[in-house]
């Protein structure tokens, strides 16, 4: 094995607590009217696009004009979106600390709003502790999309074979073992600090 001398995080799910649920349980009487208009009204999909760069604006609009009965609710998603933030996973935080008090150079690779980052931003200093970051709205790529790699790879003179890539999602995880970084297919946080024993980095 290659010695590891980077480490890129994935952020939702894995460092922070990301969920719109915690805001429209908020908005909405019961768990099925929740469950029905975050699969049907503001779904993956149209969410998608913000974090490939459309801005909200565009897509509160397109979306308020089919749906007129829920603008109000269409439009909370960005105006209250820090309500859809749970808080960081601290467990996971902990061992993001210990990485970087062992100065190992840490990187973010994150779908992410470019609209919406700066607000986490504000919200939770770890994400100063990073050496580097790619937010998919920013740059107008996505994972799974090997561009994104590539576009990390290149930005931060990172050689995959000498990375460890963690994620929450299997598809990127896939993606990312394709194109020879070593993966770590996060689940908590006691899993992982045993996979970065195996690689020795803790």
């Amino acid at each position: 094995m290659s010695k590891i001398t980077s480490i890129v995080f994935d952020l939702g799910n894995v460092l922070i607590d990301w969920n719109p649920r915690y805001l429209y349980r908020k908005l909405l009487p019961t768990e099925t009217e929740v469950e029905w208009f975050l699969e049907n009204i503001c779904n993956d999909e149209w969410n998608t696009k913000h974090d490939k760069g459309q801005p909200f604006s565009k897509g509160i609009s397109e979306l308020s004009k089919l749906y007129p009965q829920y603008e109000t609710l269409i439009r909370n998603w960005f105006d209250r979106w820090e309500e859809m933030l749970g808080g960081p996973i601290k467990d996971t935080v902990e061992i993001l600390a210990e990485l970087k008090n062992l100065g190992c150079p840490l990187y973010i690779l994150s779908n992410w709003s470019a609209e919406t980052y700066p607000k986490a931003e504000a919200i939770f200093e770890f994400l100063k502790w990073f050496d580097g970051k790619i937010i998919s709205g920013e740059i107008g790529q996505i994972k799974p999309d090997p561009e994104i790699f590539y576009t990390l790879t290149k930005t931060y003179n990172l050689k995959p074979g000498d990375t460890v890539f963690i994620d929450d999602k299997l598809e990127n995880i896939e993606v990312a073992n394709l194109l020879g970084f070593h993966i770590i297919h996060f689940k908590n946080a006691e899993l992982l600090r045993n996979d970065l024993k195996r690689f020795k980095l803790i």
